[in-house]
């Protein structure tokens, strides 16, 4: 088992690792729009701003495990707002591509810091 940990995204805000690598396979700590230098302040109150955010903080932690958005087999989306879905939607496609990995959207009644988005996920290791 190797713990992650890369400041390419923000680091945990609790007691817990952004990712753990096991027998070939990324778990991903679910990750919210905070930035990588270190503010705990969410980036924008934005919905498309914080999805966009989460990607780039997901892709990071995927890369720093030595996998890859495009080795994702599984997420989980958490949305404080199903009114989002859309938006969320559309921006998580255009991360992804034409790679389709399975996922869960769940509404939730909040967040981490009262984010709008969360995302984690679960991937495979590169060989």
């Amino acid at each position: 088992m190797e713990f992650i940990q890369t400041n390419k995204a923000p680091s945990a805000i609790g007691p817990y690792s952004q990712a753990v690598v096991v027998n070939g396979m990324v778990y991903t700590s679910g990750q919210i729009a905070l930035t990588p230098e270190g503010s705990d302040e969410l980036l924008s109150e934005d919905v498309v701003v914080q999805a966009v955010r989460v990607m780039k903080n997901l892709e990071a932690v995927l890369k720093a495990s030595g996998s890859s958005l495009q080795n994702v087999v599984k997420t989980t989306i958490f949305l404080a707002d199903m009114g989002d879905f859309t938006t969320v939607n559309e921006i998580y496609a255009e991360a992804f591509g034409s790679h389709k990995p399975v996922r869960s959207t769940v509404a939730v009644k909040t967040l981490p810091k009262n984010a709008l988005v969360e995302i984690d996920a679960v991937a495979l290791v590169q060989d």
